[in-house]
């Protein structure tokens, strides 16, 4: 691979020929975008099962803890897989930065999947007592390893294959799979409740059904990962260029493949607005998914298999409509529909949760409706607008570091600062005044944040669909402000060529 050269705008600029542009036809965009959302699909089936199973496995692995500590004891769950998120990012997105994006989605899947069964096949504390819940917290641990190089990897590799100016769209179906995904997990429990009481009793699911759920993951993810198997690496990763020795290409150049210090040192500013960001969408995603279950059964009085159910309609509508949300994005711009998002949640989230207090069934379903809003504008644009922060060469570890850092510091444990604020204060609206203190420091984010709707990913060539549009990209590439040749990876001995008249 020859190596590759930015190059400044004081110099002469080779030109962009048809054989540069990334060509994706619909016929392999699909397949490589249908990979990669499985894996989102896997990782948010997990956390729908876990969710809906939280106060089931209090029960299962809390047994001897005091009373006001079982339940937090099982969502803590949800934060100590979180704690080890970052690491996955720091490790597995250089390496994805390294040896390509692909590689490491087929890792990670396989761990997801590996983990997630092995929870169904754990003893329980009536068996060896608190041993069982330090398992539990071992094998969350090991799935949040995966989790950390999984989200970022499957971002970085859509929106590296989607065309620059459909790229909302197509990677906006990475977490309609997210949220599929919670759904079907949400469903699996909800079916899985009512076949084993129905026939075994009331105490069948502590007994061995919660086993169930977790064990689907078996034949689930081996689908998953022979379909991880057979995409191809993106267009833009093959592209860049490499020192034959495999280091870093050049630590002072911010576009080529850098170290971790060298991405914090040279897009510390994209880092902190993507964090904030994915935050502010982080906070209010965990608490329609993760939370919700928990708040809608201890706050509200709703039995787990109803709160399972009346959420899971809402969860598959707001994931059906984030495609047209991200299509929106590629006309107005990821900024307009961010800050639709902060305006509607600063003013809708509090209402919110008055409306659902009620504890009436409609009460709960339009509330949920309104989180679902906030919710589904901010997520519809996190594997479009965040990557593209970031250079091709660093873009896996920009990912890595700045989302995983997010989730784990707010997102992953917002059901368990929500429910303890809750306990201590009593004041049943503490979940959307969390919420959007997030979606505020977001607003302040957005005010730094570029726009990056219609444009090439830096680092990388233009990206489209067919060879009819990279030949008008060519030719109009004197007068497309969008078209950066400054921001791309030509080769070091591409001879540069003068403008055309």
């Amino acid at each position: 691979m020859s190596p590759i050269k930015f190059h400044n705008k004081t110099e002469n600029k080779p030109r962009l020929t048809v054989d540069d542009v990334n060509v994706v036809p619909p016929k392999k965009l699909k397949p490589a975008i249908g990979g990669s959302v499985v894996g989102n699909f896997m990782e948010w089936y997990d956390f729908g099962i876990y969710g809906y199973l939280t106060v089931t496995m209090t029960v299962v692995f809390t047994q001897g803890l005091p009373t006001e500590w079982q339940l937090l004891a099982v969502m803590f769950g949800f934060a100590v897989s979180y704690l080890v998120r970052p690491l996955g990012g720091f490790v597995l997105g250089p390496l994805g930065d390294k040896i390509g994006r692909q590689k490491v989605l087929y890792v990670t899947m396989a761990m997801m999947a590996i983990a997630t069964a092995l929870i169904g096949l754990l003893p329980t504390a009536a068996s060896i007592g608190g041993w069982a819940l330090i398992l539990l917290y071992v094998l969350k641990l090991f799935q949040g390893f995966s989790t950390g190089g999984e989200y970022a990897g499957a971002t970085t590799y859509v929106s590296e294959f989607s065309p620059d100016r459909r790229r909302g769209y197509y990677s906006s179906f990475l977490d309609l799979g997210s949220y599929t995904g919670f759904a079907a997990g949400a469903t699996v429990v909800a079916v899985t409740t009512w076949v084993t009481t129905h026939f075994w009793g009331p105490t069948a699911m502590e007994d061995f059904g919660w086993r169930i759920p977790f064990l689907t993951a078996i034949p689930l993810g081996i689908i998953a990962v022979y379909i991880r198997t057979r995409i191809p690496e993106t267009p833009a990763f093959e592209n860049q260029g490499e020192d034959a020795d495999g280091q870093p290409d050049n630590p002072e150049d911010p576009y080529s493949r850098l170290s971790l210090l060298g991405v914090v040192r040279h897009h510390w500013r994209p880092l902190l607005i993507a964090i904030a960001i994915a935050a502010a969408a982080n906070t209010a995603g965990y608490a329609l998914t993760s939370y919700m279950p928990v708040y809608l059964e201890t706050h509200i009085g709703m039995h787990s298999a109803s709160a399972a159910m009346v959420t899971v309609p809402v969860l598959i509508i707001m994931a059906l409509c984030l495609p047209a949300v991200g299509k929106i994005s590629d006309q107005v711009g990821r900024k307009p529909v961010y800050w639709f998002a902060v305006v509607f949640t600063l003013v809708m989230m509090v209402p919110a949760f008055m409306i659902m207090n009620t504890g009436t069934l409609w009460g709960v379903v339009i509330a949920l409706c309104i989180v679902a809003v906030s919710t589904g504008t901010y997520v519809s644009l996190s594997a479009s607008a965040i990557p593209a922060m970031f250079p091709t060469a660093s873009r896996f570890s920009g990912m890595g570091i700045s989302y995983n850092l997010a989730v784990s510091l707010f997102g992953g444990t917002t059901p368990l600062i929500t429910q303890f604020l809750l306990q201590r204060t009593g004041l049943d609206i503490v979940p959307a005044l969390y919420i959007m203190a997030f979606s505020a420091v977001a607003a302040i984010a957005l005010l730094f944040m570029p726009e990056t709707a219609k444009r090439p990913l830096p680092g990388s060539f233009p990206t489209v669909e067919t060879k009819q549009e990279a030949k008008e990209i060519v030719a109009n590439q004197d007068r497309d402000p969008l078209i950066v040749i400054e921001q791309m990876p030509f080769p070091e001995n591409r001879v540069p060529e003068p403008a055309r008249v």
